[in-house]
């Protein structure tokens, strides 16, 4: 007969030595109130996620009670849906190596065939020539207006 491989222990489980303990068991909270906003935002992420069991410590009861009453806050509109975190990114070179890079420079083309301005008006209903000024005139000073 061939001989059975003996598992060792998991290495993971060593890891995780301590569970967590609930904030709602360490503060003596049984009612989670839709109301209190500044509760519930302990069990949200910053963007207004709602945070896992094994993050807060919450047991599966716990849990439901605060997941139902976010999302009743969410109705009522105490308590964001989603917020949006923006944060600055950098432009990279082609190359890597971490330098802003400017803006691209887009080559010049030729305007579409049929679209010279013989005075007449679009597709949209709206006159290209208008009232006879081009895009650089709009850059004028009070002083040439006068």
């Amino acid at each position: 007969m061939a001989k059975t491989k003996v598992r060792g222990k998991n290495r993971d489980n060593n890891r995780r030595a301590k569970k967590k303990v609930s904030f709602l068991t360490t503060e003596g909270i049984t009612y989670v109130d839709w109301k209190n906003e500044k509760l519930l935002k302990k069990f949200m992420s910053e963007r207004a996620k709602i945070r896992a069991r094994r993050v807060t410590g919450n047991s599966a009861q716990q849990q439901k009670l605060v997941a139902d009453a976010i999302k009743l806050a969410r109705e009522m509109a105490l308590v964001p849906y989603a917020n949006r975190v923006t944060t600055q990114r950098q432009n990279k070179d082609r190359d890597g190596r971490g330098r802003a890079a400017g803006p691209v420079p887009r080559p010049s083309s030729p305007p579409p065939v049929g679209s010279a301005d013989d005075g007449e008006p679009d597709m949209d209903g709206s006159d290209l020539a208008g009232d006879g000024a081009e895009a650089g005139d709009l850059l004028v000073s009070e002083e040439e207006r006068a």
